[in-house]
């Protein structure tokens, strides 16, 4: 079976089932192992001297852990439905769905309930956002984490089978527990944190241009030239700037992080800056619309390799 096949067929399984909570309430999932993982690592290490050093060490352990079990499954003779099951779990696109439509939901029932419900999916300061603040912050996760949690795990199947997709996803989880700029991490996450921009520069311009193109909106594709580089982060800015060129919204801006305001700038300035819960749906369709291009072309592919 090849990859591209494999690929499809968990996409397709991931965005069907999701999370399945029968399986999950009674087993961990692979992404809770992880964060124990690295949180072992955490708690061991990071303390006393030399933590960027520990840190460095910390994930190329977890990375060759991950390497060494997807090549041992990769191995076994099961016809690649091991493989093909591996991604669709660590595949993440019916939860990420999911995730920032509650949000939407949360913020027409109060703003209240959506700064809470946002609070679970974004990393900056949510008890004083206004209305625009969390419809902007719920947008960005889902243009953020659909290179994350979708096209980089499949970038990294395609590219290294199953043992390519587990050790993304071991930095990806390091990166979102340890990759933080402050007095706490800022040693001992250093490693993942630039592992996990190197692991997501190709997939974060491979999502922006997919989501330009899914979208047929070519005016996007100036704002993703013009503006991408403009964001604080090497990847993010891609996919926020694909995703804001579509709907013509202004995306990132000032925000709160720990207590503190920055000053970055706005992705599509002159887009619309006033956001409500409809802009969150609205990306939500760009999205969605977004992984039927992924599976359009994935499955072009596969035809294409059984014509010839």
């Amino acid at each position: 079976m090849s990859i591209f096949l494999m690929l499809l067929i968990a996409l397709v399984l991931d965005a069907v089932l999701g999370e399945p909570e029968a399986i999950w309430d009674k087993y961990p999932h692979p992404a809770t192992v992880m964060g124990r993982a690295v949180n072992w690592f955490d708690e061991t290490l990071n303390q006393g001297t030399l933590r960027r050093i520990k840190g460095i060490a910390s994930i190329i352990a977890l990375c060759f852990a991950g390497f060494i079990i997807g090549w041992i499954i990769q191995w076994l003779p099961d016809f690649g439905i091991l493989e093909i099951l591996g991604a669709a779990i660590l595949l993440a696109h019916k939860s990420l769905i999911q995730h920032v439509e509650d949000v939407a939901h949360a913020l027409r029932s109060g703003l209240h309930a959506g700064r809470a419900s946002v609070s679970m999916i974004v990393g900056r300061d949510s008890h004083q956002l206004d209305e625009t603040g969390v419809a902007r912050s719920a947008i960005e996760s889902a243009a953020e984490n659909f290179s994350d949690a979708v096209v980089a795990p499949a970038f990294w199947f395609l590219l290294g089978g199953l043992p390519g997709i587990l050790v993304y996803k071991l930095v990806n989880t390091a990166d979102s527990m340890i990759g933080y700029q402050n007095k706490e991490y800022g040693e001992f996450g250093y490693g993942a944190a630039k592992l996990d921009d190197l692991m997501n520069w190709f997939p974060a311009r491979i999502t922006a241009v997919l989501i330009c193109a899914a979208n047929f909106d070519w005016r996007a594709f100036e704002v993703v030239r013009e503006d991408a580089g403009m964001h604080r982060s090497p990847n993010a800015g891609w996919p926020e700037a694909a995703v804001a060129g579509v709907l013509n919204i202004a995306l990132a801006g000032p925000r709160s992080y720990d207590g503190e305001m920055n000053d970055d700038p706005f992705v599509n300035a002159s887009g619309k800056k006033d956001l409500h819960a409809n802009d969150i749906e609205d990306t939500v369709a760009v999205i969605n619309r977004s992984w039927l291009g992924l599976i359009a072309l994935l499955s072009l592919v596969v035809l294409l390799g059984w014509l010839f």
